[in-house]
């Protein structure tokens, strides 16, 4: 079985208040793009994860598409499944991919083996891997609050817009970005904002976490104002970061050529 675990952006980051339990509860909008990795999955005698595409630094046996299956076989008792996840979206990008692949690891074992998972257990599956996890699970736009767990379902679309994404070289802790990230109220609700012409974006949506990085990271504020320079309507920083994307009413011509240490991806939104 072979899926495509796909990517998304943040349309505003609000930070409003530490929680207990040291988590933030913030308030974004995640919307889903067709940027994608490759997951295949098939049984076979020994569990086992293969990685290609772009280089992941972080340990294999602490990949989320293993911690899915482990959580699965708990239950299920599934048979040993090989994995070949061959990475397309950049890591630390702000664009969610170990939790897209995480999703998409638990809807295609459920598909593969015939579970019948309802769509609210997978969800309470998803939320245990990873606060955004479940989002994937959903898959269209929504507004999140709590830790972005907590979903509302919302009328939004790009469609006949163009989006471009730029990622540098740079890695952004998401640690360090919350570290200097004072939380507050926010001044208009970002649920109110969004129904706004998006060319008007850029007065009232914000990312809380792009004055503390731009700061630390100079090409990534470079990259938001070069955006603008070239026409966007609407530009903005995509989660921690480090990923940039710009929402334009045509296609950018001369744009890629800026950016061509960078990763880059543009689509017409549909």
């Amino acid at each position: 079985m072979i899926c495509f675990p796909n990517a998304k952006i943040n349309l505003g980051l609000e930070v409003i208040r530490k929680r207990e339990d040291n988590f933030h509860d913030l308030e974004t909008i995640f919307y889903p793009f067709s940027l994608s990795d490759i997951l295949e999955m098939k049984e076979s005698n020994k569990v086992k994860l293969i990685l290609s595409g772009l280089d992941i630094v972080d340990n294999p046996d602490n990949n989320l598409v293993l911690k899915a299956y482990q959580l699965l076989k708990g239950i299920y008792g599934l048979p040993p499944v090989e994995f070949h996840l061959h990475k397309i979206i950049p890591t630390g990008a702000g664009l969610g991919g170990g939790s897209s692949d995480a999703a998409f690891a638990l809807k295609g074992l459920n598909d593969l083996f015939q579970l019948n998972i309802e769509k609210d257990k997978m969800i309470e599956f998803a939320s245990n891997l990873g606060s955004d996890c479940a989002f994937f699970i959903h898959n269209h736009p929504v507004f999140a609050e709590g830790k972005g767990d907590i979903f509302s379902e919302i009328k939004l679309s790009l469609k006949g817009l163009y989006m471009v994404l730029v990622k540098p070289s740079v890695a952004v802790s998401t640690a360090a970005a919350y570290r200097g990230v004072t939380p507050s109220i926010p001044d208009s609700y970002l649920i109110d904002s969004i129904k706004r012409p998006v060319n008007e974006w850029h007065d009232c949506i914000r990312n809380r976490f792009e004055e503390s990085v731009f700061a630390a990271y100079p090409i990534i504020g470079h990259i938001k104002e070069s955006m603008y320079n070239d026409g966007a309507l609407y530009a903005s920083m995509s989660g921690s970061g480090s990923s940039v994307y710009g929402l334009f009413d045509r296609k950018p011509e001369n744009l890629k050529t800026y950016f061509l240490d960078c990763f880059y991806w543009e689509e017409k939104c549909c």
